[in-house]
């Protein structure tokens, strides 16, 4: 056959490879006829040293033909590439119920192919005994091999998952179902010391049992309010309307007392109150002597007011005038272990006055601004806090004496021109226009909540000596001209007026998605009290079965009165409050610091007894 382009020498057309397979098929036939394995013709090149080494499957490891009994055995496949595809990893030994042996590969492709072929072995010669244990010594020794490659390669890992299974919050916190984890119940919600205006609570529940209570019901409340008798309540009520005791206690919830009292003229809120005014009978504002006589009795209830706010007798009250507010607070409330005194908002003028009577003040939230500004500023660089203080800062610092040290300043501000000799070229500014320079901080705090100023202990008692004296207390003119100032406390005292709170209830109906739900509503207006707000909310967990929100209206001059005091706080209930009249329950709340800061609460949330709020 001629040699043609492009054609192998050792190609081998399809005839000839089936007329070599034919033929090897025979001739491994005639070697494998003997027990002893070698060829009928007796050739020892034939039979020993080419199928002495034979894959019985390929790829594979080679196998010796002593022990091999008859069959013939699969040839090597040529186009393997043994080194790429032989891999030396054990193989289980399964032997099934007829005796054969099957090996498979331990360990599968990472692609997800197949596992390799497996292999079979006949051991003819060996009982079913021998061949069970040899195959239990190979997973045996399998087993252990496994393990010193995990401690000695893999310790590392391994101790890494070890510390997984032992803190799996740590690294993962998806690893415990929410369902596990209960939430919170927040049986109560901060302290809040401003006077609210308004309340709006809401419930699936009704809440028309709080509307038209019996003669009885009234009365029995207003008796056990001037008594500071308190009923004891179920946890949840089946029926409030029917319930008589819920209701009186609703009603002893509203009562507040107040002086003056004018039935035709309301006397809360005073900050910016002229509407209110307008077009109301005013005899006071012409009549000196009525003036007086209406300031005589205000001075006589404001001292009758700390009197019993010094014996513990009454827990706070409030005095409201038309440019600030006043709240007195027992020794024991608000974590504070004296009398304490806030007032917002103020003025430089204010303060100047009382500072000039002798008042010791602070102002608790210039001051929290300062030792943040020190703390930033020693943390850039230590040694500048006395520089970069503001004017304002120092202002609440300054005493009489102060004062001569600063016109020394003033006139030693300058002399570095007299050292350049420049002095005359340049036009010095005046007095005048360097102190409103000065004053400009201070007098920018004016009508601020960082104006509010906190006195404490006997100081207190040096404050209602001033507010007493005080010309700037009454208004000179307009709408409330003449008019002192309004008093309010939870406990009666002298000259004071019993009020109740006015409550109305409405059923209205809500859209939730597609359909409308019935909601009941409960609207409460008046000057309302920390200690009232504590008992209506209260009362509503029993009878609204834990169910109910509220909207609360803060006037916003006494929102800054949740400020903490300068001095160190004293633990609740070191000081014995007991006979001051409120709810034992009220009292503990308001005995704790209050964590809103500068804030008030605008919404009060209860779900299934648990409390969430919003300031």
């Amino acid at each position: 056959m001629s040699q043609q382009e492009g054609y192998s020498p050792s190609f081998k057309r399809p005839a000839e490879i089936m007329r070599m397979r034919r033929k090897r098929t025979r001739s491994d036939a005639s070697v494998f006829s003997s027990p002893s394995g070698r060829g009928s013709t007796g050739s020892p090149g034939q039979s020993d040293s080419p199928r002495a080494c034979v894959r019985p499957f390929s790829p594979g490891r080679l196998f010796n033909n002593q022990n091999r009994s008859g069959g013939g055995m699969k040839r090597r496949n040529p186009f393997v590439n043994i080194e790429n595809t032989f891999s030396p990893k054990k193989k289980f030994v399964i032997y099934n119920d007829d005796g054969n042996a099957e090996a498979a590969d331990k360990m599968r492709t990472r692609t997800g192919e197949e596992d390799m072929s497996t292999k079979t072995e006949c051991h003819g010669g060996l009982p079913f005994s021998a061949r069970l244990a040899e195959a239990e010594e190979q997973e045996h020794q399998d087993m252990s091999s496994k393990e010193c490659l995990t401690f000695s390669e893999d310790a590392s890992l391994f101790e890494e998952e070890e510390e997984d299974v032992k803190s799996p919050l740590l690294k993962s916190p998806q690893a415990i179902a929410p369902a596990s984890i209960a939430p919170p119940i927040c049986t109560e919600y901060p302290a809040d010391w401003s006077l609210k205006t308004r309340l709006l609570f809401t419930s699936p529940l009704t809440l028309s049992w709080a509307e038209h209570p019996k003669a009885q019901e009234e009365a029995s409340g207003l008796s056990h309010h001037c008594r500071a008798q308190f009923s004891t309540l179920p946890h949840s009520l089946q029926d409030p309307r029917s319930c008589s005791e819920l209701r009186a206690a609703f009603q002893q919830s509203l009562v507040y007392w107040q002086h003056p009292s004018l039935p035709w003229i309301p006397l809360f809120p005073r900050i910016n109150a002229e509407r209110s005014f307008t077009g109301r009978s005013t005899p006071w504002a012409q009549d000196r002597a009525l003036q007086q006589s209406l300031m005589s009795e205000w001075s006589v209830s404001l001292s009758s007011l700390y009197s019993l706010l010094k014996a513990r007798l009454c827990p706070y009250f409030y005095l409201c005038s038309h440019q600030f507010t006043v709240l007195f607070r027992a020794a024991g409330l608000g974590g504070s272990s004296s009398i304490t005194a806030f007032i917002s908002p103020t003025t430089r003028g204010l303060r100047e006055a009382m500072k000039a009577d002798g008042i010791e003040f602070s102002l608790p939230l210039v001051e929290e601004r300062r030792k943040s500004r020190e703390q930033q500023n020693l943390s850039v660089q230590q040694g500048e806090e006395e520089e970069q203080e503001c004017p304002e800062l120092k202002e609440c610092e300054e005493s009489p004496a102060g004062d001569d040290g600063e016109n020394d300043d003033e006139d030693g501000s300058f002399s570095w021109l007299k050292e350049m000799g420049v002095q005359d070229k340049i036009k010095k500014p005046d007095s005048i226009t360097m102190q409103l320079r000065k004053e400009g901080p201070t007098v920018s705090l004016d009508h601020k909540p960082e104006s509010v100023v906190c006195v404490e202990g006997l100081h207190t008692f040096t404050l209602i000596n001033f507010l007493i004296s005080c010309k700037g207390l009454v208004a000179a003119a307009g709408s409330q001209a003449g008019l002192p100032p309004t008093l309010l406390a939870p406990s009666a005292f002298r000259g004071a007026t019993m009020h109740t709170l006015k409550a109305r209830s409405v059923n209205v109906k809500s859209q939730v998605g597609s359909t409308y739900r019935n909601i009941s509503s409960l609207e409460i207006t008046g000057p309302i009290l920390p200690s009232s707000l504590h008992t209506v909310t209260t009362l509503l967990r029993s009878a609204q079965k834990g169910n109910f929100s509220a909207a609360l209206y803060s006037h916003t001059p006494t929102a800054v009165m949740n400020t903490h005091t300068t001095k160190q706080q004293c633990p609740g209930g070191s000081v014995d409050l007991s006979a001051c009249g409120l709810h034992p329950a009220s009292l503990q709340q308001l005995q704790q610091p209050s964590s809103l800061g500068k804030t008030a609460l605008t919404h009060i949330n209860m779900s299934n007894y648990s409390y969430m709020w919003k300031k």
